[in-house]
Formats: C-alpha cells, sequence, structure tokens
C-alpha cells in the first residue's frame, strides 16, 4: 500500500483500517475467488527442459508421456510430477502446446511454491490450473488453501477456489468439504523504535 504524504494520518489509519478489514472479511467468508499479490510476467515463449526416469515418444499422437521424478523447467518456472503428458504440434516445427502432471505436482516461480494432485499448464493460454488439495505458499509465510488454483502468467495473479465438493481437508488444512478458501498472511512486525 502507499502512503500519501498529503492525507492526513487519521484518514491514512481509517483507510488502512478499512482494507484490512475488507482483506480479512473476504479470507474469513471464505470468498470463492481469491487474488493473491501479482508476479511479474513469464516468457512461455522460452524453451522447455525436461528430465525424467522413463520417456516414451508418442509420435502419431504428437505427445510425449515422462514418468517418475519428472522436472519440467521453462525459464524461472520449475514444474514436478511423478508423471507428464506433453502434447505438440510439428507443422512446420515441434511446439509444445500443453502439460498435463499428475501425481505429487509442485510448480515453483519466483517466491511462490504450489502443490496439487493434478495441474494444467496450458502454453497458449499461459495459464496453470492445479486442483485437488492445493496449496499455495509464498516466501514470506504466507500461506492460501483451496480446492483449486490459477495461475495467470500473462498478468502474473494467482487465484484460488474453495474445496471441491466432498474433497477432505488435509492435516493441519482447516475448511474440509466446506467450498471455502483458508489461509494465513503473514503481518510484519512493527519496529519498537518507530512510532
Amino acid at each position: 500500500m502507499t502512503i500519501d504524504p498529503t492525507v492526513p494520518h487519521s484518514r491514512r489509519a481509517l483507510r488502512s483500517f478499512a482494507i484490512g478489514f475488507a482483506v480479512s472479511a473476504a479470507v474469513i467468508a471464505g470468498a470463492g475467488h481469491l487474488s493473491a499479490a501479482p508476479q511479474a510476467s513469464h516468457n512461455s515463449n522460452a524453451p522447455v527442459d525436461f528430465s525424467a526416469d522413463h520417456m516414451e515418444l508418442q509420435d502419431k499422437q504428437k505427445r510425449v508421456v515422462l514418468t517418475g521424478n519428472v522436472d519440467v523447467v521453462q525459464a524461472e518456472l520449475r514444474l514436478t510430477a511423478d508423471r507428464t503428458l506433453m502434447a505438440y504440434t510439428d507443422a512446420d516445427k515441434l511446439t509444445l502446446q500443453r502439460v498435463d502432471a499428475t501425481g505429487h505436482v509442485t510448480v515453483l516461480r519466483n517466491d511462490e511454491t504450489a502443490r496439487g494432485d493434478d495441474a494444467v499448464y496450458d502454453l497458449n493460454r499461459k495459464l496453470i490450473t492445479m486442483v485437488g488439495h492445493v496449496v499455495l505458499r509464498r516466501a514470506n509465510g504466507d500461506t492460501l488453501n483451496g480446492g483449486r488454483l490459477v495461475i495467470d502468467l500473462n498478468t502474473g495473479i494467482s487465484s484460488i477456489d474453495g474445496h471441491s465438493a466432498g474433497a477432505a481437508a488435509m492435516p493441519g488444512q482447516p475448511g474440509g468439504n466446506t467450498g471455502r478458501v483458508s489461509g494465513t498472511f503473514n503481518v510484519p512486525k512493527k519496529d519498537a523504535a518507530k512510532p
């Protein structure tokens, strides 16, 4: 938040309180959609490097199946999973279109780590969608839990929706099958020397 030095302190305090209250109310009420702070845009045209224990090229279906300790890296983005299916086109040149990942999926980018059961990275739309017991953690300690996470690499905004109907809560994850988003935002400690 930017502080305007021309606004009196009491109005700034009131505005800060109102913004804080609105954010807290959205979290407490389990808003169906919650956005984390935006990050820099991702270069989805960067080369995609991968490694795995096993690779199967299915040329007729225009896809590659990677299994066992799969590691996919594009610029600052890293996706790990038990298995991925990578769909491509090869009209003039081989172009990766989509990565479907299953089993212990982790997406790391900049200061965020997202974990879930399954994920789809649509390279054309620059969207990563994760589902199933999703947990998003930021380096500053903020944590969000939900049923579905969409990472928009165009805007750098991550959005999380409530748990899927019938989904059980993971240990230490409040909310259960309530369809609510849960999380923790860390509040910076005040410097004792400052008023």
